[in-house]
This record gives C-alpha cells, sequence and structure tokens, in this order.
C-alpha cells in the first residue's frame, strides 16, 4: 500500500497508518428481526472498543454502530449471545447490551472498574458479569430491565482476573479468580455475601475454572490444568474424587477470542476475517459461499518501530499482530502477518532482531532474504525464530542489540500471576541461549532497561511491576550492573528511594549513561564511582516521556548527540550542561518510538507513523 507523507509544519511529518485494519474482540453467528443470518462483531482499533458491526451474512451488507460511551481505549475482554438474542459486553466500567433483532443498543450503564473477564446467564434469563481487576459484579435482568451493580466483592492485593463464571439453578453465583493465586467465590444475590471456598493451601499460581452441568450445579477446578474438583450447588461445596467437564450447559460465551460459527437455520460461520474484509459460510447443504464485507477503522496501534538494515523504518501492530515497513524514499508499505506481539525492536549489523509477547520469544529477521513466515520449527523462516523465555520473560521490555555484534540481551516482566522477570543473553556466534531468573539477579523485580558499559558489563534498570495479573513485592526498583561474561551481579543499589520503574537507560557522553526514573526524572549516572552526577525532574515543565511495553525514549545521533522523545515533543540533552531542550512540540501525543534514520526521528502516536527533521538537516520537503 502507498501513502503520500503530509507535511504538518515546525519539521514534523505523518506517513499514515502502519495496519488499516480492526480486530475483532468477539463474533458470534445469529439472525435478526426479519430471520435474517447475520454475524455481530465487537470492533476493536487503536482507540479501544469502538463500534459493533453487523453483516449480512446473505449479501454481505454491513452495518456499524458506534458504543454509546467512550471506549477510553478499553475493549472487550468477554462477551455473552443470550438466549434473547442480545449481545452483551462490560469494558471501561459500561455495560452494554445490542439487541440483534431491533438492530439497535437497548441499554446501557455505568459500572465500577473496569472490564468483564467473564459473562454468563442464568436460569431466569439474567446476565451476570466478573470484571478485572478487583472483582467487580454485576447483573441486568433484560425481562425487567433492572440492573445490580454489587461492587467489588473479593479483595486481594493485586489485579485479578475472572475467566469464567457460572450460576446454579438455584441462582447462586461462582467466578473463577486468577492468576496470583487461584480462588473460586460463591455469591448469594439476595444477600449480597461473597466468600472464597478454596482454603489457602489449594490456591496455586494460575486461574481456576468453573462450568454449569446441565444437572443444575456447578463444578469448580482448583487450578486449570489441575485434578482437584468441587460440586458447588446453593453455596454448599463438596470436594469430588472424580470428574470430568461434561454435560455442559450450552451458554453462548467466552473471552475476547469467542467465535460462536452456528446460525439458528444450520448454516455455519466458517471465518470472518477483517484484515481481508471476508466472510464464508457453508449452508446445511454443504455450499459453500464467500461474501465480502466492510467497516470503518483508523488502524491497529503500534508497539514499536526501529530503522532496519535495509534503510526501512519497521515494527509491529497489535489487535491484529503485523508487521510493517515504511520505505522513506518510495513511500510506500508493507503489512504482513507477525509472530505474536512485537513488544521490542532493534537493529544489529545486518539483522532486526524482535522480543515479542507471549512467552518472551526472540526472532532474527533479515531484509536481504525472502519473507518466510515465522514457524518455531522451520530454521528457514525469515523473520528466525531463536528461542523463548516463559514464564522468565512474558512480557519484553526491553532489547539491547549489543555494539560487540555478537550478543542480543532480552528482558521484561514474567508470566501470567508471577513476579520477577528473567534476563536473556543470546550468542549470535554460538547460536546458544543464556537464561537468568529474577532468583539469579534482584528477586522479585524485572529488568525493564539495559545499557552497554565497557569491559563487557551491562548497566540495567529495574521494575517493581510484576507480571500480568501478579503481586507487587519489591518496594523500590534499583539499578544493577552485570558482567556479561560470568552473568554475576557486580554491583547493586537503590539510587532512588522512590523509583517504581527505570524506564531507559542509553550511554551518553565520557562513558556516562542517561536515564529516566519514573518517566519524569532525568539523571546521568557514572558507573566508574557508581554514583549520580547530574539529575532533572522534568513533569512540571516538559511533561513525561513517551511511554510503550518497549518504549525507546533515548535516539543517539552522532557524536555526543542524544535526543529524547516526550509525550508532548522532541527534546535534546546538551552533553556539557544536560540540559532538557524541547525542539519542537506536537498537539497530539507521541506513543511508541523513536530511532534515527537519514536525519530524521521517527516514532509513532496511535496508529501512525510520524517523523521529526531535525533542524540541522535540508528540508527534504512535503
Amino acid at each position: 500500500m502507498t501513502y503520500t507523507t503530509q507535511s504538518l509544519g515546525n519539521g514534523f511529518f505523518r506517513h499514515g497508518v502502519a495496519t488499516t485494519t480492526s480486530n475483532h474482540r468477539g463474533i458470534v453467528a445469529t439472525t435478526d428481526g426479519e430471520g435474517r443470518n447475520v454475524v455481530l462483531v465487537w470492533l476493536f482499533d487503536h482507540r479501544g472498543g469502538y463500534a459493533l458491526l453487523c453483516i449480512d451474512a446473505e449479501t454481505g451488507q454491513s452495518e456499524e454502530f458506534p458504543l454509546p460511551f467512550p471506549p477510553g481505549h478499553d475493549c472487550p475482554f468477554a462477551s455473552i449471545l443470550s438466549s434473547r438474542n442480545r449481545y452483551y459486553t462490560h469494558f471501561n466500567s459500561h455495560f452494554v447490551e445490542f439487541d440483534a433483532e431491533k438492530r439497535e443498543f437497548t441499554f446501557c450503564r455505568q459500572t465500577v472498574p473496569q472490564m468483564s473477564m467473564g459473562m454468563t446467564e442464568d436460569d431466569r434469563g439474567r446476565i451476570w458479569s466478573a470484571s478485572y481487576p478487583d472483582s467487580g459484579l454485576v447483573c441486568y435482568d433484560p425481562a425487567t430491565e433492572k440492573f445490580k451493580d454489587y461492587g467489588h466483592v473479593y479483595d486481594q492485593n493485586w489485579r485479578q482476573y475472572q475467566r469464567s463464571v457460572a450460576a446454579d439453578d438455584t441462582g447462586w453465583i461462582y467466578f473463577a479468580v486468577g492468576n496470583t493465586a487461584s480462588q473460586i467465590i460463591a455469591f448469594e444475590p439476595e444477600s449480597g455475601q461473597a466468600a472464597p471456598i478454596m482454603d489457602e493451601s489449594e490456591r496455586e499460581t494460575g486461574t481456576a475454572h468453573v462450568y454449569r452441568n446441565l444437572n443444575g450445579k456447578v463444578y469448580g477446578l482448583t487450578v486449570s490444568g489441575g485434578d482437584i474438583w468441587y460440586e458447588l450447588y446453593e453455596g454448599r461445596t463438596t470436594r469430588v474424587s472424580q470428574h470430568e467437564q461434561q454435560n455442559e450447559k450450552p451458554i453462548i460465551t467466552s473471552h475476547q477470542g469467542l467465535f460462536h460459527r452456528d446460525f439458528p437455520d444450520g448454516s455455519r460461520l466458517i471465518e470472518c476475517d477483517l484484515i481481508d474484509r471476508r466472510l464464508v459460510i457453508d449452508s446445511p447443504c454443504g455450499e459453500r459461499r464467500e461474501l465480502g464485507f466492510d467497516y470503518t477503522s483508523e488502524g491497529a496501534h503500534l508497539m514499536g518501530l526501529a530503522a532496519a538494515p535495509d534503510g526501512t523504518i519497521c515494527g509491529g501492530t497489535a489487535f491484529p499482530m503485523r508487521f510493517f515497513s515504511f520505505n522513506p524514499k518510495t513511500d510506500e508499505w508493507i503489512n504482513r502477518e507477525s509472530h505474536g506481539q512485537w513488544n521490542t525492536v532493534a537493529r544489529q549489523g545486518d539483522r532486526f532482531f524482535v522480543g515479542g509477547y507471549t512467552h518472551g520469544y526472540l526472532l532474527e529477521w533479515d531484509p536481504s532474504r525472502p519473507w518466510i513466515r515465522t514457524d518455531k520449527d522451520n530454521p528457514d523462516s525469515n523473520p528466525r525464530f531463536l528461542t523463548e523465555c516463559e514464564p522468565d520473560i512474558n512480557r519484553p521490555h526491553a532489547l539491547l542489540a549489543h555494539p560487540d555484534g555478537k550478543n542480543v540481551i532480552l528482558a521484561g516482566t514474567p508470566g501470567y500471576g508471577y513476579t520477577g522477570g528473567g534476563l536473556l543473553f543470546w550468542d549470535r556466534e554460538t547460536e546458544t541461549a543464556t537464561l537468568l531468573k529474577h532468583t539469579d539477579i534482584l528477586p522479585d523485580h524485572s529488568t525493564f532497561s539495559i545499557a552497554p558499559l565497557s569491559v563487557d558489563k551491562l548497566l540495567c534498570g529495574t521494575t517493581t511491576s510484576p507480571g500480568t495479573g501478579g503481586e507487587r513485592i519489591a518496594e523500590v526498583a534499583e539499578l544493577y550492573i552485570i558482567d556479561m561474561e560470568t552473568r554475576e551481579l557486580d554491583w547493586h543499589e537503590v539510587v532512588h528511594d522512590d523509583a517504581e520503574e527505570y524506564t531507559d537507560l542509553c550511554p551518553g557522553p565520557d562513558n556516562l549513561i542517561y536515564g529516566i526514573v519514573n518517566r519524569c526524572r532525568f539523571f546521568v549516572f557514572d558507573p566508574g564511582t557508581r554514583k549520580i552526577v547530574h539529575e532533572e525532574d522534568f513533569d512540571d515543565h516538559l511533561g513525561k516521556t513517551n511511554y510503550q511495553q518497549g518504549p525507546r525514549i533515548f535516539v543517539p545521533a552522532s557524536g555526543d548527540t542524544v535526543y529524547m522523545l516526550l509525550v508532548k515533543g522532541i527534546a535534546e540533552i546538551n552533553p556539557s550542561t544536560y540540559e532538557i531542550k524541547l525542539l519542537a512540540e506536537l498537539p497530539f501525543l507521541i506513543g511508541p518510538g523513536g530511532d534515527l534514520l537519514d536525519g530524521c526521528i521517527y516514532f509513532a502516536s496511535g496508529s501512525h507513523v510520524y517523523s521529526y527533521q531535525l533542524p540541522d538537516v535540508l528540508d527534504r520537503g512535503a
């Protein structure tokens, strides 16, 4: 695809949308009020869950219904198609009903924060939703239009996921909790009382599971993949020695990947492809039909970008997970399916490396060779799959393509429910991986930023944030120095007593290191003396730095010149005085960073790629 780069003035240019499609957050096949087969799709782009798409399964004609509340960059994580043919979801602290027969939103109500992780329908036709992060619970009765928000009913000191909810035939509600420590909550609607049913000794890292059986009872598994079951009925719990999930009551609900394929007339939805805008449907007699459809989208949000060896700007978008490449010389774009979510990207010589979510994987891409879809088991893939680090690294935040041309270092937060992230060393010469656990470095910390030092050492900054849904244990983030050969710490210290996260690190002049703590404080660190030689809190006059899971705040240039990406614009660091000077301000917020190519700094905001022409570079025109 091709766009025409637009000059925004003041040195800024807009190059276009990296991925021009949206992602679904739940798809169901059903009928409308005229008995026509329709497909309902929750649409999600960089703004969040912005609309419900209704596609006529006979003609492909589509109609889009904007959500009756602002998406707030949130989106559906659970939805349910009820027995009354109404489609529900709950996110950004709003519970909403879409009536498929009327083709309109017919109910919306604000709730306690934030989004449903699990939904169900009880035997009276009431819709129940259990929400992240603090186990909020709401109930809606479509027969009476009565809505009850019970508030947060179960307290923990970590963010909870409630991936399954079930009601027994007496009206008791049960929902499963994860991920730091599994639990099942029993809730009695009349009294509004909630109680955990598992002993503390039974709780494990992971999530529990509940389902409704046709016998009217609910059965609960203490942790997914485990073998300890409870029979749950009228609030009573009975441990059962043997149980297999079976005879489950049919309820059309699931997480954000819900894909209900069966139309009432026996037709079956085979594909609903938002990338190619294509439906594939099988009729009851086996005839297959393919239909085109359309919808509006502002594009997927960008995770990160960097200059690639072939002179392009490359990176990834999330939801959908896509690779993009922009050629500034030709104004041309390439967009392809990517392996997972490209959280962190970096160039080393003639290769481009990717640290991705989930499982903390590492890829190597050679732009000079043909693109071959990544397959773990195919060494000829390009990008090539190198290794993965689950659960020690699940969500990468730092990727250092070391200037030695040999080592690539990956770091980030651990798997769901865990605390403390690892550190991966990939040796390109021997093609071997060494993975350190958090207990080998700083227990309960995750490494968030990395900078190379002389004599084969690294300066790293940590975060106290746990893995998604995990428990924060460490009180203060630290700086540490690690030897690349021995993989042992030389030094570590609480340098800032209020540090939650060392957001980025970068080599500066005279073997010093520039750093950012908590997105709002700049410091200069001397690795020789292991002391701070300069510090400035810039939040009050410059605002915060840009941010993403792999933020790339610092943009090194030639000599001692280093630029910075702030939410509000582009800044330069004076190598003598360390003054941060704002070069240019933007009317919108800068998101993922950030790399230098041919005198321009490239960055992203929302779904778009932008650049800033440095003042000492001749005007390249629009």
